[in-house]
């Protein structure tokens, strides 16, 4: 499998290329073979990748990643062959119809991958995040990350919430976190961490859409992930 990390000079100054390598080892703890492609700007985003991630920039990175990933192409024709898109923060802000930027809100155009919008909000939001993420299989899984975004988000009838919000602002405070497009494909969220790092289930997800079937668990992987995921949770809720 190949996973593909898209522009890191410009959206990756919050770490979160280490999704790549949480998704990458449990392919390998399962003995499925995985290639990490890091690719930046004036390099081709070849289009035969199975997971694509976006992680966090500044406001003029993303202005740069937006250009510069509309006038490749390679991400779009990816999508279009059914790859899988997860991405961060302001990776998340530009897979929308639109963003704002600098202090006059300048509206800048996304890539139109998700039907949501962002503008810039009241206020800042910082700090740990809990949200309910209700999983496909069923049953409900607590999502836990940091947060640490000025934009807020609003999503459109061809949307839907990734999770809902038990603790921190989410997308702009209406109780929602995250998007998912209508072909469930591509999926945007605020946390850091890396948030997969925190939370294997949604890795564990992202797989089975790329692989196209169920994965069994990695019980030794769980325990050790769950350890974080416990320490987390007590420290946001106490």
């Amino acid at each position: 499998m190949k996973i593909v990390v898209v522009y890191q000079s410009l959206l990756g100054i919050y770490g979160d290329q280490g999704n790549s390598r949480v998704l990458a080892k449990r392919l390998e703890w399962r003995g499925i073979d995985a290639e990490v492609v890091f690719v930046e700007p004036g390099t081709p985003i070849p289009d035969d990748g199975a997971i694509y991630l976006l992680g966090g920039g500044e406001d003029a990175a993303q202005t740069a990643a937006v250009r510069e990933l509309k006038a490749d192409g390679g991400l779009f024709r990816a999508l279009d062959l059914g790859a899988v898109l997860f991405a961060v923060c302001a990776g998340y802000q530009i897979c929308g119809h639109s963003f704002t930027i600098g202090e006059n809100d300048e509206v800048r155009e996304g890539l139109g991958l998700l039907d949501v919008t962002t503008v810039r909000g009241p206020e800042r939001a910082v700090g740990e995040v809990l949200t309910r993420w209700k999983r496909p299989s069923g049953g409900e899984y607590v999502l836990t990350g940091f947060e640490n975004h000025g934009g807020y988000t609003t999503l459109g009838p061809d949307a839907t919430p990734l999770a809902r919000v038990e603790v921190g602002l989410g997308n702009n405070g209406d109780g929602t976190e995250g998007a998912v497009s209508a072909s469930g494909r591509v999926i945007g969220t605020y946390p850091h961490g890396p948030v997969l790092a925190r939370n294997p289930e949604l890795a564990d997800h992202l797989l089975e859409l790329a692989l196209g079937h169920e994965l069994g668990p990695l019980e030794r992987a769980r325990e050790q992930h769950e350890g974080l995921r416990r320490e987390r949770m007590a420290f946001v809720r106490r």
